[in-house]
């Protein structure tokens, strides 16, 4: 029996109906007699203000402010209630979900009331307002199952993380995780859990110390744990695109990609998974597809774990994909003592480090640094600092344009061809990094050149490659 992993985001459930359609197609697996585990994230909608944790998190603010934070959980309590009322049929399962959320979300106002009064609220506190939205739609999934005669369990993780002992810091909790996830999964192979993406009370606060994607996260290392078949992403997209499909119209779904290659991706525009994530599931050679919850007979993106991406190196394709990351800055940094420059890029780094300031590219000689940020919150201050030694000049409004492939370290003149097509088209160049693996090369240009370079370099290294997979 085949194992399928399955996360399911929030604009997947946002309604009654996109529940129904994720509960038919856990259904189809369960029909193919493949074994399925669900994990879920809070309920949403196309617009990120108007989902469940977007509600809760607001829900939060006005308790600590003195604001009318009880509308707010009405809204989410009455959105749920519509969902439940519409996908289930069985009057029994539609009291006891009713039950549920008002159970939920009565103790969520109580909390909210003393946070009210106290006019506080710690990491903690943030953690378990966030976490009711994943307790609901998991609930609610269960019973939508439930209601078309599926076994299936609820699982609620948010004690996974026990108080009795402090969570292990840094990568480390990653492992310590995957062995409690394993403590809470039906014992029975027949049943369908449908889990809570939100686990626990993490120091610092989840969204903080994890990011908003931590149900990818739960997801990946439940699979991890259980050696899955594969993971599989269910998103609102057909896969992971050769190019933002919205400015390039050629781009086109990748059929797969390696794990280097999507964390790339990532970082520099495109949203794919985390990379902590990808990590968690490609360890345990998981592989990862992208799929679209409204078009499930697509067959998405997968993401295979290295040693299955020789084939592709054999098919002599260096890029794959292009991208875009918008509203960057350069800062240049010159070392103004021209004898004594020894230690120049450690006192340049140590002020990155002090101000908390993240470098995305960096580009350096002996005696400059030029590099690229795309937050501004303590760039000055960190300026003020650095001009005791150096001169330093900040320029706004640039995008990182990134060309990603591990076949490019395969091919000679990748780099050349690149600019010379971004210069015949006078689109200058600002700044230039390869990194060593050579699986990114990127460069920095005007934000306002961004969408023609694009298209640009798409149609020079992609597209023929897009026209040769359609063929094969």
């Amino acid at each position: 029996m085949r194992h399928f992993v399955q996360k399911f985001g929030g604009t997947s459930l946002g309604t009654a109906k996109r529940m129904k359609g994720v509960a038919q197609i856990i259904v189809d697996h369960l029909k193919q007699h493949h074994r399925v585990t669900a994990v879920v994230s809070a309920m949403s909608s196309y617009n990120k203000t108007e989902g469940t944790t977007s509600r809760l998190l607001e829900a939060g603010s006005l308790a600590l402010l003195g604001g009318p934070f009880y509308r707010m959980i009405d809204l989410v309590e009455e959105s749920h209630n519509e969902a439940f009322s519409a996908a289930v049929r069985n009057p029994e399962i539609q009291e006891q979900l009713r039950e549920f959320v008002h159970r939920e979300l009565r103790s969520l106002k109580s909390f909210l009331e003393a946070i009210h009064v106290i006019r506080e609220i710690s990491p903690r506190s943030q953690d378990l307002i966030v976490g009711t939205g994943e307790r609901l739609s998991a609930r609610l999934l269960s019973g939508v199952l439930q209601d078309l005669g599926i076994d299936a369990e609820y699982v609620d993780l948010s004690e996974a993380l026990l108080e009795s002992e402090p969570a292990p810091d840094g990568r480390a909790l990653f492992p310590y995780l995957q062995h409690q996830f394993g403590q809470y999964l039906p014992k029975e192979t027949g049943r369908t859990a449908v889990i809570t993406g939100f686990f626990g009370f993490v120091p610092g606060g989840i969204i903080d110390r994890v990011g908003r994607g931590y149900t990818d996260l739960t997801a990946a290392l439940i699979a991890a744990e259980t050696k899955a078949d594969e993971l599989q992403v269910w998103k609102e997209v057909d896969g992971i695109y050769s190019a933002d499909p919205r400015k390039v119209p050629a781009a086109s779904v990748l059929p797969e990609i390696s794990p280097a290659e999507a964390a790339e991706l990532t970082y520099f525009g495109s949203e794919v998974l985390h990379p902590f994530t990808m990590e968690c599931a490609i360890k345990a050679n998981v592989p990862i597809r992208i799929k679209n919850t409204f078009y499930p007979e697509k067959p998405g993106t997968i993401i295979v774990p290295v040693k299955l991406t020789e084939q592709r190196k054999q098919r002599n394709k260096t890029a794959v994909a292009v991208t875009t990351k918008h509203h960057v800055s350069i800062l240049n940094i010159h070392s103004n003592r021209m004898l004594n420059s020894t230690g120049f890029m450690a006192q340049v780094f140590e002020l990155f480090k002090k101000h908390r300031v993240v470098i995305d590219l960096v580009s350096t000689s002996e005696v400059n640094i030029s590099c690229t940020v795309d937050r501004l919150d303590n760039v000055q201050p960190m300026i003020h600092d650095m001009e005791e030694f150096a001169d330093v000049t900040l320029v706004r409004d640039r995008a990182i344009l990134s060309l990603v492939g591990e076949g490019m370290r395969y091919a000679t003149g990748t780099a050349g061809r690149m600019f010379m097509a971004l210069a015949q088209q006078q689109i200058n160049l600002e700044m230039i990094t390869q990194g060593a693996s050579e699986i990114n090369i990127s460069c920095v240009i005007r934000q306002e050149d961004s969408p023609e370079a694009l298209r640009i370099i798409h149609k020079t290294f992609l597209e023929s490659n897009t026209e040769a997979n359609a063929s094969s």
